[in-house]
């Protein structure tokens, strides 16, 4: 594609107050930044290869739900500050700045898969032009985002040189997106000291939140990995002391409120398992690469193995309880991963799921915020409580506080609380038995 005469290069381009800014993937993560940024005086197109995704923003709706979004949506829409289209490469040329927000997951074998990333690259190379800015947002493994600026040199601008390159990872929870945007510090590192310091100019005039300069690419990607790491490992630090506690009949969340108390220590609650778009993925790219470099993370890789094996620890306390499980209709309450949130990546309900099936015990999952189509559309058996003997809880949604008495009442037997939301004596009164990560009840089972 032929370049226009070269732009500006420097952090002047982000200085401007009429930025033009592409944001490569509109989705529960980009559509709120593109908004953000639009708000505050850059001109912005959101660049989607989903079609409907991108009718739905021209026309103002947003095509997701996120607290906020819609609004601002409406505005920026109305006001002409940002539009949509699936045209990513003729947003590009267009744009000083692109920022790329699109998913990476793992494969099969665990390791990142970047086709997405590659195929963004691709676009790149035909269509950035000189003294651009590129801004990756999504995560990647230590080392990806200078990947991407080599394939991007293809096209012939040189890294660094004819474009500035850097990383900030986004540090957003869903329902929470535009709150932790604006208070949240962005974190960003550069091909070069130039691209680190236009970055964070940038961002800080276009998100107004607070600016951590990090320095090098590599030091931010490596400060949204150990972030990741961080809390699965102390998740599953939690879930190893909980299965402890329960070998001596200690209530371990007591144990762990009063080992909390002295400011040296800040252990979690255990739970039934990790699920999200972040904690039970990243981990897996520092692993990974640690093992293809001969100095295996063990921590971390220890850490998702105890998380992982959480959901079937929790059947296996269960049959130790009561006996097999072939043959119960189990409910599992909840599908998305997070209280109050239409969200099921990495669910523990997938697994659990599984696994009871392979236990020959027929299981339903119960979620209020999704349709019985929508949960058969995931491959799971949608129901109801009528016929369940036995009751897991995976999500902490408003909805399953107080529905001990209606589970009792409708012939269930016993409840596994995952996340620690009921009462044991509200349980023990309504006659179920009642157990929870951590907990003393039945036979106990060690963990891995």
């Amino acid at each position: 594609m032929p370049r226009p005469a070269e732009r500006t290069s420097g952090s002047d381009v982000a200085d401007r107050a009429d930025a033009r800014v592409a944001v490569i993937g509109a989705g529960k993560m980009g559509l709120p930044v593109a908004c953000v940024f639009a708000s505050r005086g850059a001109t912005v197109v959101a660049c989607d290869v989903d079609r409907r995704v991108v009718e739905a923003i021209n026309r103002g709706e947003s095509p997701i739900d996120e607290p906020g979004v819609p609004d601002l949506l409406r505005e920026v829409v109305r006001s002409g500050t940002l539009r949509a289209t699936t045209n990513t490469g003729g947003g590009v040329v267009e744009s000083d700045i692109v920022v790329i927000l699109v998913p990476v997951v793992v494969t099969p074998s665990q390791t990142a898969d970047l086709e997405t990333i590659d195929a963004v690259a691709a676009v790149l190379a035909d269509s950035l032009q000189p003294g651009s800015m590129v801004i990756v947002e999504t995560t990647l493994p230590i080392g990806g985002t200078r990947r991407l600026g080599q394939l991007v040199e293809r096209g012939g601008l040189r890294l660094g040189v004819d474009f500035d390159l850097a990383f900030s990872p986004e540090r957003v929870k869903s329902r929470l997106v535009l709150r932790n945007l604006r208070l949240n510090p962005k974190v960003v590192g550069g091909i070069t000291p130039r691209s680190a310091a236009r970055a964070a100019d940038f961002y800080a005039t276009y998100l107004g939140a607070p600016v951590d300069n990090v320095g090098t690419l590599e030091t931010a990607e490596f400060a949204k990995l150990a972030g990741m790491v961080y809390r699965d490992v102390n998740i599953a630090l939690a879930n190893e002391l909980a299965a402890y506690a329960e070998l001596h009949d200690i209530d371990f969340d007591r144990s762990r409120m009063a080992a909390n108390t002295d400011g040296e220590a800040a252990l979690l609650s255990p739970g039934i398992g990790v699920g999200g778009h972040c904690t039970p993925v990243y981990p897996y790219f520092l692993i990974a690469d640690s093992a293809d470099r001969g100095a295996p993370a063990r921590l971390a890789e220890l850490g998702r193995e105890i998380n992982r094996f959480q959901p079937e620890r929790a059947l296996d306390r269960m049959e130790a309880t009561i006996g097999p499980l072939a043959g119960h209709r189990v409910a599992i309450l909840g599908l998305g991963f997070r209280p109050g949130v239409k969200e099921h990546s990495n669910s523990p309900t997938f697994a659990l799921y599984e696994q009871l099936r392979a236990r020959d015990a027929e299981a339903v999952v119960i979620d209020p915020l999704y349709s019985a189509e929508e949960i058969s559309a995931l491959g799971l058996n949608p129901g109801d409580i009528d016929g369940i003997d036995i009751a897991v809880l995976v999500t902490g949604h408003d909805a399953f506080t107080g529905i001990l008495p209606q589970l009792a009442a409708d012939g269930v037997r016993l409840v596994f609380d995952g996340r620690g939301i009921w009462s044991p004596e509200d349980a023990r009164d309504a006659g179920l038995i009642y157990l929870r990560p951590g907990m003393a009840g039945g036979e106990r089972v060690v963990g891995r």
